[in-house]
């Protein structure tokens, strides 16, 4: 397979990212009374003023990972992934997680679909140290096959206080964070690699299965608030969908890695078995980082302070790009 994997698998990166392009440019309407908008759109999560303060609001759901959720008939940690896709795109701001409220759509209720479902939420809340405060079910037979899972969560912060990512100069260090693996992005085609090339009852050689790997929540960077109280962050990112594209959010920089994190072994596993460039694979996958802070070089012992297996990553130039290893990725 070349570049057009992820594309073949059924999701088009550059068609997404177009198509979201096409909705934004109608969202011209602006509140005109106080508690006014304060952010643009695009960025990880966007607010509103209030008072001294900001309120964020993200949202974000878990995707396709809800099939490997049902191929294996465990709900129980997908709760998790909903609240860490949704409180890692306000850390990067560094906007505190205060509440959460989720959605479920479906196309048939299970009670014990739904008990699962609740135990990994509250495990995530308390991961996040969050409020659920209610949600939203949805039977729509016909309109959904399956269960679909997502949510929207509240973040606040004093205004000073917020980090956008203007303050990156070249020379900055970027500290990569550990993913716990795959998250939940590029789980399309993930499955699809599994469902051509083995089973999810097959083992790695750690041991765990691939459904183990495909379906380990993902993991919560709390800490990032405390590292951003003790030390200059000059700017942060989650590596999602769209893998190191996402630095791009911060502005168009020189984001150079020549120390990447090792990729676990999942994603060794689906290069491998579906022949995916390593291009590809660090456009759709956090391979092995999944969340990336930008500071001086003074602050990296702050950040491993908080995050032991945090490690200095590569740098920031002025000349525009992503390189891994010596070569432009993009």
């Amino acid at each position: 397979m070349e570049q057009d994997a992820y594309r073949e698998a059924g999701v088009d990166i550059d068609l997404e990212a177009a198509a979201v392009k096409s909705l934004i440019s109608e969202l011209t309407y602006r509140r005109t009374d106080q508690f006014g908008m304060a952010s643009e759109i695009g960025h990880f999560a966007g607010f509103i003023s209030f008072g001294k303060y900001v309120l964020a609001m993200a949202v974000d759901g878990v995707g396709t990972k809800m099939l490997v959720a049902d191929a294996l008939q465990d709900w129980s940690t997908v709760g998790i992934d909903c609240i860490a896709m949704n409180v890692n795109d306000l850390y990067v701001m560094n906007l505190e997680p205060v509440a959460f409220v989720d959605y479920i759509a479906t196309s048939e209720l299970s009670q014990e679909q739904m008990r699962q479902i609740g135990k990994g939420l509250n495990e995530g809340a308390r991961q996040a140290n969050l409020s659920i405060l209610g949600g939203e079910t949805a039977t729509l037979k016909g309109l959904v096959t399956g269960l679909d899972l997502a949510g929207a969560c509240l973040g606040i912060q004093e205004k000073e206080k917020v980090i956008s990512g203007s303050a990156i100069t070249p020379g900055d260090c970027m500290v990569g964070i550990p993913s716990s693996g795959i998250h939940s992005n590029g789980l399309t085609l993930a499955r699809r690699m599994v469902e051509q090339h083995g089973s999810y009852s097959d083992r790695l050689p750690s041991g765990a299965t691939l459904g183990d790997e495909l379906l380990r929540p993902t993991r919560i960077y709390a800490d990032a608030i405390q590292v951003c109280a003790e030390t200059a962050v000059h700017g942060m990112c989650h590596i999602t969908g769209g893998g190191l594209l996402n630095l791009n959010r911060l502005g168009e920089f020189g984001y150079v890695f020549d120390a990447p994190l090792p990729p676990q072994e999942i994603f060794e596993w689906i290069a491998k078995a579906g022949q995916i460039s390593e291009p590809e694979m660090y456009r759709t996958f956090n391979m092995g980082m999944g969340y990336v802070f930008i500071l001086p070089k003074e602050g990296v012992k702050t950040v491993q302070k908080y995050f032991p297996d945090a490690q200095i990553v590569g740098h920031i130039t002025g000349t525009p790009g992503i390189r891994l290893n010596g070569k432009k990725l993009f």
